[in-house]
Protein backbone atom coordinates (compact mmCIF):
# COMPACT_ATOMS: atom_id res chain seq x y z
CA UNK A 1 0.00 0.00 0.00
CA UNK A 2 1.42 3.38 -0.89
CA UNK A 3 1.77 6.41 1.60
CA UNK A 4 -1.13 7.86 -1.02
CA UNK A 5 -3.66 5.13 -0.53
CA UNK A 6 -3.37 5.13 3.34
CA UNK A 7 -3.67 8.38 3.36
CA UNK A 8 -7.13 8.17 1.11
CA UNK A 9 -7.97 5.37 3.88
CA UNK A 10 -7.56 7.41 6.90
CA UNK A 11 -8.94 10.73 5.73
CA UNK A 12 -12.37 8.12 4.46
CA UNK A 13 -12.34 6.63 7.92
CA UNK A 14 -12.33 10.31 9.34
CA UNK A 15 -14.87 11.80 7.40
CA UNK A 16 -17.40 8.65 7.55
CA UNK A 17 -16.69 8.62 11.28
CA UNK A 18 -17.03 12.04 11.94
CA UNK A 19 -20.27 12.11 10.21
CA UNK A 20 -21.71 9.38 12.22
CA UNK A 21 -20.13 10.84 15.47
CA UNK A 22 -22.00 14.39 14.63
CA UNK A 23 -25.85 12.70 14.44
CA UNK A 24 -25.00 10.26 16.98
CA UNK A 25 -24.92 13.34 19.16
CA UNK A 26 -26.86 15.13 17.28
CA UNK A 27 -29.60 12.43 18.00
CA UNK A 28 -28.57 11.81 21.72
CA UNK A 29 -28.71 15.70 23.07
CA UNK A 30 -32.10 16.46 20.81
CA UNK A 31 -33.63 13.98 20.14
CA UNK A 32 -35.54 14.13 23.66
CA UNK A 33 -38.62 16.09 21.91
CA UNK A 34 -41.75 13.91 20.58
CA UNK A 35 -42.80 15.74 17.83
CA UNK A 36 -46.59 14.82 16.03
CA UNK A 37 -46.68 14.09 12.22
CA UNK A 38 -50.89 14.88 12.20
CA UNK A 39 -50.12 18.25 13.55
CA UNK A 40 -47.16 18.91 11.13
CA UNK A 41 -49.53 18.88 8.28
CA UNK A 42 -52.34 19.55 9.45
CA UNK A 43 -54.72 16.77 10.09
CA UNK A 44 -56.54 14.82 12.94
CA UNK A 45 -54.66 11.85 14.74
CA UNK A 46 -54.97 8.71 13.04
CA UNK A 47 -55.71 7.10 16.63
CA UNK A 48 -55.25 3.10 14.31
CA UNK A 49 -56.25 0.31 16.65
CA UNK A 50 -53.79 -2.04 17.68
CA UNK A 51 -53.26 -4.92 20.15
CA UNK A 52 -54.30 -4.34 23.57
CA UNK A 53 -56.33 -1.37 22.95
CA UNK A 54 -53.61 0.88 22.21
CA UNK A 55 -54.08 3.51 19.52
CA UNK A 56 -51.19 4.70 17.21
CA UNK A 57 -51.34 8.34 16.38
CA UNK A 58 -48.52 9.44 14.34
CA UNK A 59 -45.89 10.36 17.29
CA UNK A 60 -42.34 10.28 16.80
CA UNK A 61 -38.97 11.37 18.43
CA UNK A 62 -36.72 13.95 16.69
CA UNK A 63 -33.99 12.06 16.82
CA UNK A 64 -35.36 9.20 14.25
CA UNK A 65 -35.20 12.09 11.98
CA UNK A 66 -31.28 11.89 12.01
CA UNK A 67 -30.36 8.12 12.86
CA UNK A 68 -31.50 6.75 9.33
CA UNK A 69 -27.95 8.46 8.36
CA UNK A 70 -26.03 6.89 11.19
CA UNK A 71 -27.20 3.79 9.91
CA UNK A 72 -26.26 4.55 6.67
CA UNK A 73 -23.10 5.64 7.47
CA UNK A 74 -22.54 2.45 9.75
CA UNK A 75 -23.17 0.44 6.61
CA UNK A 76 -20.46 2.19 4.44
CA UNK A 77 -18.18 1.57 6.76
CA UNK A 78 -18.89 -1.62 7.29
CA UNK A 79 -18.63 -2.35 3.73
CA UNK A 80 -14.86 -0.82 3.40
CA UNK A 81 -13.89 -1.32 6.79
CA UNK A 82 -15.38 -3.99 8.71
CA UNK A 83 -16.64 -4.92 11.37
CA UNK A 84 -13.74 -3.52 13.22
CA UNK A 85 -14.37 -0.26 12.00
CA UNK A 86 -17.97 -0.53 12.79
CA UNK A 87 -16.87 -1.70 16.78
CA UNK A 88 -14.20 1.36 17.09
CA UNK A 89 -16.81 3.91 16.20
CA UNK A 90 -19.64 2.62 18.21
CA UNK A 91 -17.21 2.44 21.34
CA UNK A 92 -16.07 6.10 20.71
CA UNK A 93 -19.70 6.88 20.43
CA UNK A 94 -20.32 5.57 23.67
CA UNK A 95 -17.42 7.34 25.32
CA UNK A 96 -18.38 10.65 23.89
CA UNK A 97 -21.94 9.80 25.28
CA UNK A 98 -20.56 9.02 28.68
CA UNK A 99 -18.55 12.38 28.37
CA UNK A 100 -22.19 14.52 27.13
CA UNK A 101 -23.63 13.15 30.18
CA UNK A 102 -21.10 14.03 32.11
CA UNK A 103 -20.82 17.50 31.10
CA UNK A 104 -24.64 17.71 31.22
CA UNK A 105 -24.84 16.61 35.15
CA UNK A 106 -22.11 19.56 35.59
CA UNK A 107 -23.74 22.03 33.29
CA UNK A 108 -26.97 21.29 35.08
CA UNK A 109 -26.09 22.32 38.77
CA UNK A 110 -24.45 25.45 37.94
CA UNK A 111 -25.72 28.36 39.75
CA UNK A 112 -27.18 30.62 37.10
CA UNK A 113 -25.96 33.78 36.98
CA UNK A 114 -29.04 36.10 38.02
CA UNK A 115 -29.08 38.62 34.92
CA UNK A 116 -29.66 35.44 33.02
CA UNK A 117 -32.60 34.16 34.81
CA UNK A 118 -34.20 38.02 35.27
CA UNK A 119 -33.33 38.66 31.14
CA UNK A 120 -35.71 35.47 30.20
CA UNK A 121 -37.87 35.71 33.49
CA UNK A 122 -38.44 39.66 32.13
CA UNK A 123 -38.89 38.98 28.43
CA UNK A 124 -40.63 35.54 28.23
CA UNK A 125 -42.16 34.91 32.09
CA UNK A 126 -40.25 31.99 31.91
CA UNK A 127 -37.63 30.11 34.58
CA UNK A 128 -35.26 29.67 32.41
CA UNK A 129 -32.81 27.91 34.53
CA UNK A 130 -35.66 25.39 35.35
CA UNK A 131 -36.48 24.99 31.86
CA UNK A 132 -32.53 24.21 30.86
CA UNK A 133 -32.55 21.67 33.60
CA UNK A 134 -35.60 20.11 32.94
CA UNK A 135 -34.74 20.19 29.39
CA UNK A 136 -31.04 18.57 29.55
CA UNK A 137 -31.99 16.25 32.48
CA UNK A 138 -34.40 14.17 29.43
CA UNK A 139 -30.91 14.10 27.89
CA UNK A 140 -29.21 12.36 30.50
CA UNK A 141 -32.20 9.77 30.38
CA UNK A 142 -32.07 9.11 26.79
CA UNK A 143 -27.97 8.72 26.82
CA UNK A 144 -28.65 6.28 30.12
CA UNK A 145 -31.04 3.83 27.71
CA UNK A 146 -28.87 4.62 24.54
CA UNK A 147 -25.70 2.96 25.99
CA UNK A 148 -26.98 -0.66 26.13
CA UNK A 149 -29.15 0.03 22.70
CA UNK A 150 -27.02 2.12 20.79
CA UNK A 151 -24.11 -0.38 21.30
CA UNK A 152 -25.77 -3.58 21.03
CA UNK A 153 -28.14 -2.48 17.86
CA UNK A 154 -24.56 -1.37 15.97
CA UNK A 155 -22.87 -4.38 16.92
CA UNK A 156 -26.01 -6.52 15.60
CA UNK A 157 -25.93 -4.81 12.65
CA UNK A 158 -22.31 -5.18 11.92
CA UNK A 159 -22.58 -8.68 12.17
CA UNK A 160 -25.97 -9.08 10.32
CA UNK A 161 -24.43 -6.86 7.37
CA UNK A 162 -21.40 -9.11 7.08
CA UNK A 163 -23.36 -12.59 7.26
CA UNK A 164 -25.87 -11.26 4.87
CA UNK A 165 -22.96 -10.61 2.40
CA UNK A 166 -21.10 -13.93 2.77
CA UNK A 167 -24.57 -15.69 1.99
CA UNK A 168 -24.90 -13.30 -0.97
CA UNK A 169 -21.49 -12.22 -2.13
CA UNK A 170 -20.45 -8.00 -2.38
CA UNK A 171 -23.53 -7.74 -4.59
CA UNK A 172 -26.90 -6.67 -3.35
CA UNK A 173 -26.02 -3.65 -1.47
CA UNK A 174 -30.14 -3.35 -0.59
CA UNK A 175 -30.28 -6.27 0.95
CA UNK A 176 -27.43 -6.48 3.75
CA UNK A 177 -27.97 -2.94 4.58
CA UNK A 178 -31.84 -3.46 4.78
CA UNK A 179 -31.62 -6.27 6.00
CA UNK A 180 -29.27 -5.64 9.30
CA UNK A 181 -31.53 -2.63 9.79
CA UNK A 182 -34.50 -4.72 9.96
CA UNK A 183 -32.84 -6.85 12.59
CA UNK A 184 -30.39 -4.05 14.19
CA UNK A 185 -33.55 -1.25 15.07
CA UNK A 186 -36.09 -3.44 16.83
CA UNK A 187 -33.46 -3.31 19.57
CA UNK A 188 -32.46 0.29 19.46
CA UNK A 189 -36.08 1.22 18.56
CA UNK A 190 -37.77 -0.02 21.77
CA UNK A 191 -35.32 -0.80 24.40
CA UNK A 192 -33.98 2.70 24.36
CA UNK A 193 -37.85 4.52 24.60
CA UNK A 194 -38.08 1.33 27.75
CA UNK A 195 -35.15 3.01 29.39
CA UNK A 196 -35.27 6.48 28.99
CA UNK A 197 -39.20 6.79 29.43
CA UNK A 198 -40.69 4.08 30.43
CA UNK A 199 -38.53 2.83 33.59
CA UNK A 200 -36.09 6.64 34.14
CA UNK A 201 -38.84 9.01 32.51
CA UNK A 202 -39.93 12.17 34.72
CA UNK A 203 -42.22 12.61 34.32
CA UNK A 204 -42.60 8.74 32.97
CA UNK A 205 -44.59 7.64 30.00
CA UNK A 206 -47.46 4.57 29.91
CA UNK A 207 -46.54 1.63 28.50
CA UNK A 208 -49.20 2.71 25.59
CA UNK A 209 -47.31 5.82 25.04
CA UNK A 210 -44.06 3.96 24.77
CA UNK A 211 -44.86 0.91 22.51
CA UNK A 212 -46.78 3.51 20.06
CA UNK A 213 -43.57 5.39 19.56
CA UNK A 214 -41.21 3.18 19.11
CA UNK A 215 -43.65 0.90 16.58
CA UNK A 216 -43.59 3.68 14.68
CA UNK A 217 -40.13 4.98 15.20
CA UNK A 218 -39.00 1.62 14.15
CA UNK A 219 -41.15 1.61 10.77
CA UNK A 220 -40.27 5.22 10.07
CA UNK A 221 -36.57 4.01 10.32
CA UNK A 222 -37.21 0.71 8.40
CA UNK A 223 -38.99 2.78 5.47
CA UNK A 224 -36.55 5.50 5.61
CA UNK A 225 -33.61 2.91 4.98
CA UNK A 226 -35.69 1.60 2.37
CA UNK A 227 -35.91 5.04 0.59
CA UNK A 228 -32.38 6.24 1.17
CA UNK A 229 -31.34 2.96 -0.92
CA UNK A 230 -30.18 5.37 -4.05
CA UNK A 231 -28.11 7.08 -1.48
CA UNK A 232 -26.03 4.46 -0.70
CA UNK A 233 -25.28 3.42 -3.85
CA UNK A 234 -24.26 6.99 -4.70
CA UNK A 235 -21.93 6.87 -1.31
CA UNK A 236 -20.39 3.88 -2.84
CA UNK A 237 -19.60 5.34 -5.94
CA UNK A 238 -18.14 8.25 -4.89
CA UNK A 239 -15.92 6.51 -2.18
CA UNK A 240 -15.05 3.62 -5.23
CA UNK A 241 -14.23 7.53 -7.71
CA UNK A 242 -12.03 8.48 -4.70
CA UNK A 243 -9.79 5.48 -3.58
CA UNK A 244 -9.97 3.92 -7.23
CA UNK A 245 -11.73 0.39 -8.29
CA UNK A 246 -9.22 -1.76 -7.63
CA UNK A 247 -8.07 -0.12 -3.91
CA UNK A 248 -11.68 0.15 -3.21
CA UNK A 249 -12.40 -3.57 -4.08
CA UNK A 250 -9.33 -4.63 -2.48
CA UNK A 251 -10.70 -3.01 0.88
CA UNK A 252 -13.88 -4.45 0.38
CA UNK A 253 -12.55 -8.11 0.09
CA UNK A 254 -9.99 -8.03 3.48
CA UNK A 255 -13.28 -6.39 4.86
CA UNK A 256 -14.87 -9.77 4.19
CA UNK A 257 -11.95 -11.80 5.41
CA UNK A 258 -11.63 -10.59 8.21
CA UNK A 259 -15.41 -11.29 9.17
Amino acid sequence: MTHEQLQKRNFLFLVLGGFFLTNALIGETMGMKAFSLEHLIGVSPAQIPFLGGIKLDFNFMVGVLVWPFVFITTDIINEYFGTKGVKQISFLAVILMFYALLMVSIFTQLPPAPFWTELYQKEHQVNINQSYSLVFSQTTNIIIGSFTAFLVSQLLDSYVFHWIRKNTGTKKIWLRATGSTLVSQIIDSFVVLFVSYYFLGNPAWTLNQVISVALLNYTYKFLVAILLTPLLYFAHSVIDNYLGLNEAKEMVEHSVEEN
